[in-house]
């Protein structure tokens, strides 16, 4: 099979999940947006990375308080995704003007988006600028899902969950 260059770094490491980082400033305020840099990057403690661009609002928050939430988006949140991916917190208080869901994390104060299967609550441990994202390091705290999602085990069956390819 004969290779050519890829152009577009954007889309070399497909897929890659659609999520929604929820967050709460110190001054109660909260906030999600979408993010399309995000992965495990440690099994052992288990930690997660979001990458977020300094001029968005929720950048702001997360450095402010150190924690956040992964939300896995479904395909049924496609244009709530759309419009919270689209639209700052600047403007308008974008969970409330979309209907979201939501409630205080167990662990972190930053919100989870109950109408999310699967939701990470996360705290800080690091941050890296790698040029325009600062990304940042979160070690997982608590993990909620969707009952239904779960085996005896306690672990998420992902096959049951539709979810999101928005790009």
């Amino acid at each position: 099979m004969n290779k050519a260059e890829a152009k577009n770094f954007r889309s070399c490491l497909k897929p890659m999940p659609d999520i929604l980082v929820s967050c709460r400033n110190n001054k109660g305020e909260v906030n999600a947006l979408a993010v399309g840099y995000a992965g495990n990057c440690s099994y052992d403690p288990p930690m997660v990375m979001v990458g977020i661009v300094p001029s968005r609002y929720s950048y702001h928050m997360i450095k402010e308080t150190g924690e956040f939430v992964v939300n896995l988006v479904p395909e049924s949140l496609r244009e709530k995704y759309a419009y919270l991916g689209s639209t700052s917190r600047r403007d308008e208080d974008k969970l409330v003007k979309a209907g979201m869901n939501y409630k205080e994390g167990v662990k972190v104060k930053a919100p989870i988006l109950l109408d999310c299967p699967v939701n990470i609550e996360c705290k800080v441990v690091d941050s890296i600028m790698t040029g325009s994202h600062e990304m940042f390091i979160g070690k997982v705290e608590y993990i909620h899902a969707d009952e239904d999602l779960l085996d005896d085990n306690g672990n998420i069956d992902y096959s049951k969950i539709d979810l999101l390819k928005f790009r």
